[in-house]
C-alpha cells in the first residue's frame, strides 16, 4: 500500500458497495466526503453532501434514539452504532444502520469520523412479504430482552470485515454461567429463566459505550463484541463482570465453582485481524479461553492464546 495516492483510496472507497461517509472533526462534522453508495442510498449527489451535516436526512423526525447515541459519542470521542429513520428528497423513509468510529491524527487527536451505512429496509420489507415478520438478524431474545444471537452475529461478521479492511482491533468475550444445570435442577427450570434474565442484566449494564454489543449465545452464555480500546481492555471488562455477577449473591447449593453462589466463567479474544484470517478463528479462541476458564475451577477468565487462532 506504500506509495498509494489519495486518488488511489478514493476510487477504492467509491467502489464498495457499503455506504462510506467522512464527516471533519470541527465543529458541526460537515462532510468531507461521500461515496456513491450512500448517495444513491440517500438520494442526493454526493457534491450535495459535501459541508452539510447528515442530521439534514433526518427532516422534522428528530426524536429518535439512535440521534441521542451519535451525540454521546461524539462528545466523547467513542465509537457507536445507530439506526436512524433518514428522508430521501421526495420524502420517502429509508432505515439507516450505521457504524461510526472516529479516526485519530499521529498526536491522538480525532481528526475526522468515518461512518459505514447500509438501507436496512429491503430486508424488513422483504420479511413483510414473505409472512416471516421481523428477519433474525433485528430479533432480540425474548427471555433477556438483550439482542439475538442472529443480530448478534450479523453485526460481528461486519464489523469483522471493517476490522480486517481498517486494521482495527476487535475483542470477542463468551461468558457462561456456571452450573446452571444444577441450578435449574434445585430450583426449576422457571427459576433458572429468572438467573439468567439477572445475569444479563449485569452483564449489560457493565458496557455502555455506544459501539459495544451484547447479546444472547445460547443458554446460558452471553456475548460480548468491542472495538478499539474497548477491545484492548476486554480481558480488565471481563473481570468487572465477571465480580459483578458474584456479587449478586444469588444462591446455588449445588455448584461447583469453591462456592455456593451463581458465578460467571468468561473467555477472552482480541486483536487485529489479518486479512486472511477467518471469522471462526476469533470464535474458536474465545470458546478454547473459556474451556479453559472452566477447567481451572470456574468464576474465572481467561484469555485467548496466539495458538488458540487456528485460521
Amino acid at each position: 500500500m506504500i506509495g498509494w495516492s489519495v486518488e488511489d483510496w478514493r476510487k477504492i472507497l467509491d467502489a464498495a458497495p457499503e455506504g462510506i461517509v467522512v464527516c471533519a472533526a470541527a465543529a458541526g462534522h460537515p462532510v468531507v466526503y461521500a461515496n456513491g453508495a450512500f448517495a444513491q442510498m440517500c438520494g442526493r449527489p454526493a457534491e450535495a453532501l459535501l459541508g452539510v451535516n447528515l442530521r439534514v436526512l433526518q427532516g422534522e423526525d428528530r426524536d429518535q434514539e439512535g440521534r441521542q447515541r451519535i451525540r454521546e459519542a461524539l462528545e466523547h470521542g467513542e465509537p457507536c452504532r445507530a439506526v436512524l429513520r433518514n428522508y430521501r428528497p421526495d420524502g420517502a423513509q429509508f432505515c439507516n444502520e450505521m457504524l461510526l468510529q472516529p479516526v485519530r491524527d499521529g498526536e491522538g487527536q480525532i481528526a475526522q469520523w468515518i461512518g459505514y451505512h447500509r438501507d436496512a429496509g429491503e430486508r424488513l420489507r422483504a420479511a413483510e412479504r414473505t409472512g416471516q415478520g421481523l428477519p433474525a438478524w433485528m430479533r432480540e431474545d425474548r427471555l433477556t430482552a438483550l439482542h439475538s444471537r442472529a443480530y448478534f452475529e450479523e453485526i460481528l461478521r461486519r464489523d469483522w470485515q471493517i476490522a480486517q479492511r481498517d486494521s482495527r482491533e476487535i475483542g470477542l468475550t463468551l461468558f457462561d454461567i456456571d452450573d446452571l444445570a444444577a441450578y435449574n435442577v434445585t430450583f426449576d427450570k422457571s427459576a433458572g429463566d429468572a438467573c439468567i434474565r439477572r445475569v444479563a442484566r449485569a452483564i449489560s449494564g457493565a458496557y455502555r459505550r455506544g459501539s459495544d454489543l451484547v447479546g444472547r449465545w445460547d443458554g446460558g452464555t452471553f456475548a460480548v463484541l468491542t472495538a478499539g480500546e474497548a477491545a484492548a481492555n476486554a480481558r480488565e471488562y471481563a473481570k468487572l463482570v465477571v465480580q459483578r455477577v458474584r456479587d449478586l449473591l444469588i444462591h446455588n447449593p449445588r455448584a461447583g465453582n469453591g462456592c455456593r453462589y451463581v458465578t460467571l466463567s468468561a473467555g477472552v479474544a482480541s486483536l487485529v485481524p489479518a486479512r486472511d484470517l477467518p471469522l471462526d478463528a476469533l470464535v474458536g479462541a474465545c470458546l478454547a479461553a473459556l474451556q479453559r476458564a472452566k477447567a481451572i475451577g470456574k468464576n474465572n477468565l481467561c484469555a485467548a492464546e496466539a495458538r488458540d487462532f487456528k485460521g
